[in-house]
């Protein structure tokens, strides 16, 4: 077994697909070329000890043996020893080093990142061998549920895990299906830009002058209501009509997931097609449509679209989960992206350094 192991695993970009993941829909994510990077070194048996380099060099500590439940970026760690074991994935005792090029709250998803790369240096240390990765992703995410308190789906971890460079990933949660998508831009780039309101999925947020509630969570909370009403499992079953009389929001929640899911399947014909403009004319209505019926993007968030806008992009949109965080937008040949903006394109998906 290594004394020492790296790991790597990137955030990612979802091109379409926003908040149908847990509704056992469809998305269009790529990994990036930013990414979380742990460094695990053998210590002490039944020992982990944690230092998180971008935050000041924040140290925790715990026992294999009964990781106790914790708050904020501790969680993370302890979760993955937590329930790695739980399924029967032996470790060792560690010295972890985290550091990452994901900006925290951006919608680019670092915790997914930071959920992967925990799970691949652990393994890798105690010379474990990695389970499949669609079972890996469903373990993080359980971390993010259960320990972080997210209620987030898989899309994350799946596109952090599953990444290829050139390639979206059209993923179906209905099955749990992996598809590579060629992401061929010819002139055309894609960017982010912040909206300089940093989100939690786990954190309360709203809407200006309206109580604050607990915004991504709320979300998942109306769709499984809305399951309960229609008599389904998933809203991935419902019919565009079937929602029509259920009470104001979920009708408009409902109505997202269905119309997104539809803009995925449209959005993988059009890059077939090398249509670009009709892209962004997607990125658009998508963008509409978690503004309108989803109600998660904010005034920053809207100003920031603009921006993209005004710089001549062709589409844009709210990325993640919402209420703050980076805004997605696809230039065309020629435009000059608004300061602060940051190219990305499809990268590979996490994997062990050297």
């Amino acid at each position: 077994m290594p004394d020492t192991v790296i790991a790597f695993a990137p955030g990612r970009v979802n091109l379409i697909g926003e908040h149908t993941d847990y509704n056992q829909g469809l998305a269009l994510p790529f990994a990036i070329g930013d990414g979380v990077t742990v460094r695990a070194t053998r210590g002490r048996p039944d020992q982990v000890r944690v230092v998180a380099r971008d935050l000041d060099d924040a140290r925790d500590s715990f026992t294999l043996s009964g990781p106790a439940r914790s708050r904020g970026w501790r969680a993370f760690a302890r979760g993955i020893a937590a329930e790695l074991q739980a399924h029967d994935l032996p470790l060792v005792g560690a010295e972890l080093e985290i550091s990452g090029t994901v900006p925290r709250g951006s919608g680019l998803s670092s915790s997914a990142a930071l959920e992967v790369a925990l799970a691949l240096a652990l393994l890798a240390l105690a010379g474990t061998p990695e389970p499949d990765r669609l079972e890996l992703a469903a373990l993080c995410s359980q971390v993010e549920n259960e320990w972080v308190g997210a209620q987030t789906g898989l899309l994350d971890q799946i596109a952090s895990l599953c990444g290829q460079a050139d390639r979206a990933l059209r993923i179906d949660f209905a099955v749990r299906s992996v598809e590579p998508v060629p992401l061929e831009m010819g002139d055309y780039s894609l960017v982010t830009l912040d909206s300089g309101e940093r989100h939690a999925n786990a954190s309360r947020s709203g809407r200006p002058g309206q109580p604050r509630e607990p915004g991504y969570n709320q979300r998942r909370a109306e769709c499984t209501l809305a399951c309960e009403l229609l008599g389904v499992d998933s809203l991935r079953q419902v019919e565009p009509g079937q929602a029509r009389d259920l009470p104001e929001p979920l009708a408009r929640r409902v109505r997202h997931v269905i119309t997104e899911n539809e803009r995925v399947e449209q959005t993988v014909a059009a890059l077939a097609a090398g249509d670009l403009e009709r892209v962004g004319e997607l990125l658009d209505a998508s963008h509409a449509s978690l503004r309108d019926d989803y109600e998660i993007s904010t005034p920053a968030v809207e100003r920031t679209v603009e921006r993209l806008r005004a710089a001549g992009a062709v589409g844009a949109r709210i990325l993640g989960g919402g209420f703050g965080g980076h805004v997605l937008g696809l230039l065309p040949p020629g435009a000059v992206a608004p300061d602060g903006s940051i190219e990305v394109a499809p990268r590979a998906g996490a994997r062990l350094i050297g």
